[in-house]
């Protein structure tokens, strides 16, 4: 007979190591955020060369000028991911409101004699040698400062007025702001940003439900006052669209996929760069990849941006600062829901409305604040339950080289 004892048995739990591993540690999310919006980055940087060699060439200049440009921004804004990664979360909070107010009034220097219109958009600001796109860092600023005043209200979310205000007038003002200068596309995305920010906090769905609709109402008004806005979703949903005018862009960009084929024709060798595809280094720099990397590269494209989303939930689900969790949402929603608009409109899915792909289009206002956006992202991933205790027991990098070279020698 089997002798008995009075000794609690361990749980399941801690019977059976999980089976994920060291991929289930305490540092995988920070590992995942890095090594995925690296590997953006490069691949970005890659095909923005790729992509704009043909028009620079066409325009008298070099066929490394966009690529330099690009390079340059992402030199700047890699420190600035690294420092923003090195910042802690109380920090962020003390910062919410001076970052929001910078960011309304960097956004209204647009409609000041600093504000240039591009593409139709009254959205950028020029100083000589230097311009940028305000709504990109007020994008930021607004996240962060939603994380601070929800975690302030979320004991009263049962009161409507506390669960609204001041989020949503506030949000609604700056989305505004970039609204008056006819930027529709970024507005979206900040509306995406807002409503991710929302849901994670917790605010009763009926708020939420209420806002969305107010939202969706304010985007259609402006859409149906402007003819050229008009006619893109009216050539979307038209079944005889003319492939020479309205639907010109999206023809070519389906074209440039359907070219690409499982492997691609090769780096370098898009056919659609070639004066074809309007925007091929920015808004449609995602029908390029499908045409030099084919299949294979836009899956690799998605499983990356998979990836940073799957190591952004993991921030929400571990970490317990509702702070971090809210700020993280709305990153996630903003990076993640813009890659996905993006790709849409490039395979059709979409009306034409003009917003970048995240880490990959060329663009350097975009591309600093994305990368700012993900070090917020990576100083939570730093802070989660026993992550900063894993990174600090780690050798640097330095040391594990100077050992690797040590055993060499000897």
């Amino acid at each position: 007979m089997a002798q008995t004892t009075d000794a609690p048995a361990p749980r399941a739990a801690e019977r059976r190591p999980s089976r994920l591993g060291q991929w289930n540690s305490a540092v995988t999310s920070y590992y995942l955020l890095v090594g995925a919006s690296l590997l953006l980055l490069v691949l970005g940087l890659v095909m923005v060369l790729s992509s704009s060699s043909v028009d620079s060439l066409a325009s008298g200049k070099s066929p490394y000028t966009v690529f330099l440009g690009q390079a340059q921004y992402a030199m700047i804004g890699l420190p600035l991911m690294w420092l923003a990664s090195r910042i802690r979360p109380a920090t962020y909070k003390r910062l919410a409101w001076p970052l929001l107010g910078l960011g309304v009034v960097a956004q209204l220097l647009v409609f000041s004699p600093l504000g240039r219109s591009k593409g139709g958009n009254q959205g950028w600001i020029y100083l000589p040698g230097f311009s940028a796109q305000p709504s990109e860092a007020l994008k930021l600023a607004l996240v962060v400062w939603l994380g601070m005043i929800l975690v302030r209200k979320q004991p009263m979310f049962d009161d409507w007025k506390h669960a609204a205000v001041p989020a949503i007038p506030i949000a609604g003002g700056a989305i505004g702001l970039v609204l008056l200068g006819h930027d529709l596309g970024t507005a979206m995305i900040m509306i995406l940003l807002v409503a991710g920010a929302l849901f994670v906090a917790g605010v009763p769905m009926r708020i939420f439900a209420g806002a969305g609709v107010l939202a969706g109402a304010v985007v259609a008004a402006l859409a149906i006052g402007s003819t050229n806005r008009v006619g893109r979703i009216l050539n979307f949903f038209s079944g005889t669209c003319d492939v020479t005018a309205g639907c010109y862009q999206t023809k070519h960009g389906l074209q440039a996929l359907a070219t690409g084929g499982w492997f691609g024709l090769g780096l370098g060798q898009s056919r659609e760069k070639w004066s074809y595809l309007p925007e091929a280094h920015n808004d449609f720099i995602f029908a390029i990849i499908g045409e030099e990397l084919g299949l294979i590269g836009t899956l690799l494209v998605l499983a990356l941006f998979g990836v940073l989303a799957f190591a952004m939930f993991r921030v929400i689900a571990r970490h317990r600062d509702p702070f971090a969790q809210i700020v993280t949402g709305g990153v996630a929603a903003w990076i993640i829901g813009q890659a996905l608009v993006n790709m849409g409109v490039v395979v059709g899915l979409l009306p034409v409305i003009g917003v970048p792909l995240p880490l990959v289009s060329a663009g350097g206002s975009a591309l600093i604040t994305t990368l700012v956006a993900l070090g917020v992202v990576i100083s939570f991933a730093r802070t989660e339950p026993g992550a900063a205790e894993a990174l600090a027991a780690r050798p640097s990098v330095v040391r594990r080289s100077l050992a690797v070279i040590g055993r060499t020698r000897a």
